[in-house]
């Protein structure tokens, strides 16, 4: 036991952790914020990538627990655990700090997350964020829209809205996974297979000109387009996906992410051949869900 009465030593927690407690490697986080954060700011400095270090730091240590030998040496795995994120960050190119960008250092968030035994847990804890937060995190650590000027354009905010949003979400998501870690949590994998299910199918009934029975029966009559400069309904939606169509565009599907009541499904875009710059190479769909079903799209295509 700690010397204080009726408090858990880390040891104790990891022991706990290690066998499963989710309640317990929350606390073990929450513990050792400070000093993993301490760690990043020596190695990053002052700056939005500390607290991304400290993020990605947080994802590992929830799949990699298991591999420590030593219970009573957590707070040094942890800080080694961020200083090995923080100088992955320093490796990025053009200082985007995404982990995936890097050599094979180690697993990328999204895979420490896909990987670990507790990955549902993290889900779960992402899916308290509010929307705005939400979005804000799917799209820099698990998708392909990684810069801050990214994530700002694709959610038509400024670029300082974004790195506050982000902020906002670490502290949020560090409480949600404290607060969420006895509840019951959704089987996430179950879900994304359903989602890149439906979006498969969603590009299939396109082609064969189904569309508009598709969005009558998986969107609501008032959702919203929200595409750049394009502002309108489901008609402008219908329209739009015939007109690529027409001109022999052709969307190809990449992957799917869901978080509670907000969808993104990454598609490649293919050209035809007598125009290949017709569109951009990809497309991001961002869906918000209501009462069941989609009310609002909003599309963006990556640099």
């Amino acid at each position: 036991m700690s010397d204080e009465p009726g408090v858990l030593s880390d040891a104790e927690l990891v022991r706990a952790a290690q066998s499963g407690e989710v309640t317990a490697l929350g606390t073990l986080l929450a513990r050792h914020r400070a000093g993993m954060r301490a760690v990043a700011l020596g190695v990053l400095g002052y700056g939005p990538d500390a607290d991304d270090a400290v993020q990605d730091a947080s994802l590992t240590a929830v799949s990699r627990i298991g591999d420590l030998r030593d219970p009573a040496a957590v707070g040094p795995w942890l800080r080694m655990v961020t200083r090995n994120a923080g100088r992955m960050r320093l490796r990025a190119p053009q200082a985007v700090a995404v982990p995936e960008t890097l050599p094979a250092l180690g697993p990328t968030p999204d895979q420490v997350v896909e990987e670990g035994a507790l990955r549902d847990w993290v889900w779960h804890a992402i899916g308290e964020l509010s929307e705005p937060l939400r979005l804000a995190v799917l799209l820099r650590h698990f998708s392909g829209v990684t810069s801050y000027e990214q994530i700002a354009a694709a959610c038509e905010v400024p670029v300082g809205t974004v790195r506050s949003r982000l902020n906002a979400a670490r502290t949020s998501l560090a409480d949600a996974l404290l607060t969420t870690a006895d509840l019951t949590h959704d089987d996430i994998a179950e879900k994304t297979e359903r989602s890149k299910a439906e979006a498969l199918d969603t590009l299939a009934a396109a082609e064969r000109g189904a569309f508009a029975e598709v969005v009558a029966d998986r969107w609501t009559p008032d959702a919203e387009l929200l595409a750049g400069a394009v502002r309108g309904g489901v008609g402008t939606m219908i329209d739009g996906m015939n007109c690529d169509l027409e001109a022999g565009v052709r969307q190809r599907f990449g992957a799917a992410l869901v978080s509670r009541d907000l969808t993104l499904w990454e598609m490649d875009l293919v050209n035809p051949p007598d125009d290949p710059d017709h569109c951009p190479p990809g497309v991001i769909w961002m869906m918000s869900h209501r009462g069941g079903r989609y009310h609002r799209l909003r599309l963006f295509h990556p640099a």
